[in-house]
């Protein structure tokens, strides 16, 4: 196990000293133990390293908010240890972090699977209100709720260790790691890159997976030129645990018949084969049933891609969306017709695609801006959606009122009482954990 720099991951060693490096990556909220049903099968064959995120596992508390940072720090540990060259399996948050490797550093990586993972992690909105939530109530409703989101009902059921083990994973987590994961998880959007992916890639998705399903999966096989499908039956999203033989003969095949030689300027180098003691095997996962039928690894079905380019509405739609949330802006616009249609237009092309995505302000200032500026026009009507969106975009219910404060002095007392009984009914709504 390793000593944890502040630009380097927590991480353990398993396997042959010389043979080549497979880095096994987690998903939000887990930790290396998610992996510790394949890791007997693989360390036959490779130098396996396992890691964790900031936070996580007991790893040191330093926050990464975005997918290219983590990425930083897996390169800076992985140079710290010499492995030049290393095959990569990432699960969900760690399916991006092998994603955004195969993009800014393909000389590094000889082959990758991507598991319960997508180009893009449903919307921004969804996981900046997770982190509103962790900010006023702690982990412990996120916790509570994992099993539902990973693991199929009829499992976590028989299983009920696992899914104490589950539970009390999330539960142990630092809180502002995690917020910061779910950033990271919301800025990530690599679907127009994904052609640029040029390593033999294997998406692993489970049959029930409700997160990042086959949907999302065959997105990135159509994407990924050289990619090829596998769809786990009977596991949601942690097919590593649901499934777990499944997982490790569909990983074991492909890494073995999928590894691509070294490019030129890396020959030679070493593949990671520094020694490192691994403490005695102790899992932090209790041993599952017997798990259902293999995947079979198939070409997708590739269709045609669009070669539309995006222009000042798609951006601003985008970016409206990530704002206000989704449910805001589609009964936004199922409300428009003939009469109101042209305003809709007007108002994502120029307020989202223009003013709201230029670079000079962040959105957290940004919305700072427009509450200050919604309280002294007096618009009341518009004052909600954007302590929501205020919300999402990083404040903290306290900045929120600091703002509002502020409003009381420049835009006077009765203005700002009204916009506090808004604020506070929003903050309410959005902080209360649902069951």
């Amino acid at each position: 196990m390793s000593e944890t720099p502040p630009n380097t991951l927590q991480y353990r060693f398993d396997g042959p000293e010389d043979a080549p490096v497979l880095i096994l990556g987690p998903s939000l909220g887990t930790t290396w133990h998610m992996w510790d049903r394949q890791v007997p099968e693989l360390a036959k064959q490779w130098r396996v390293v396992r890691f964790d995120l900031p936070g996580h596992g007991g790893a040191p508390a330093y926050p990464a908010g975005s997918v290219s940072d983590l990425a930083a720090r897996l390169l800076a540990t992985l140079d710290a240890l010499g492995a030049q060259r290393v095959g990569y399996a990432g699960c969900a948050l760690g399916g991006a972090i092998g994603i955004e490797l195969a993009l800014r550093h393909p000389e590094r990586l000889a082959s990758l699977a991507l598991i319960a993972a997508s180009p893009r992690f449903g919307t921004a909105d969804e996981f900046r209100q997770r982190g509103v939530i962790v900010r006023t109530n702690g982990l412990d409703p996120i916790a509570r709720t994992s099993p539902d989101r990973w693991f199929t009902t009829g499992f976590a059921g028989a299983q009920p260790a696992i899914t104490d083990w589950a539970v009390q994973m999330v539960r142990t987590t630092d809180p502002g790691c995690y917020i910061a994961a779910c950033e990271a998880l919301a800025s990530f959007d690599a679907r127009a890159e994904l052609a640029r992916v040029g390593v033999p890639t294997l998406v692993l998705v489970g049959s029930d997976d409700q997160v990042t399903g086959p949907a999302e999966a065959r997105t990135l096989v159509a994407g990924i030129p050289d990619a090829r499908l596998a769809v786990v039956p009977g596991a949601s999203h942690l097919v590593p645990v649901e499934q777990p033989a499944a997982v490790t003969d569909l990983l074991v095949r492909h890494f073995s018949t999928a590894w691509q030689p070294a490019f030129e300027h890396t020959a030679g180098q070493t593949t990671g084969q520094t020694a490192a003691v691994a403490p005695a095997a102790r899992s932090g996962l209790p041993v599952p049933r017997p798990s259902g039928p293999v995947a079979e690894i198939a070409p997708a079905a590739v269709p045609p891609r669009s070669t539309d380019r995006s222009d000042a509405y798609d951006t601003g739609l985008k970016l409206r969306r990530e704002v206000l949330g989704d449910a805001h802006v589609d009964r936004e616009l199922a409300e428009a017709d003939d009469f109101s249609g042209d305003f809709q237009q007007l108002l994502t092309r120029y307020t989202w695609g223009e003013i709201w995505d230029r670079p000079g302000l962040d959105r957290r200032t940004r919305s700072c801006v427009a509450l200050g500026a919604l309280v002294a026009g007096g618009h009341l009507d518009e004052l909600a959606s954007h302590t929501r969106a205020a919300l999402r975009n990083g404040l903290t219910p306290d900045e929120i009122g600091e703002v509002l404060l502020q409003t009381a002095v420049y835009c006077g007392m009765p203005a700002a009482n009204s916009a506090f009984r808004v604020a506070q009914r929003v903050i309410r709504e959005e902080t209360t954990p649902t069951e």
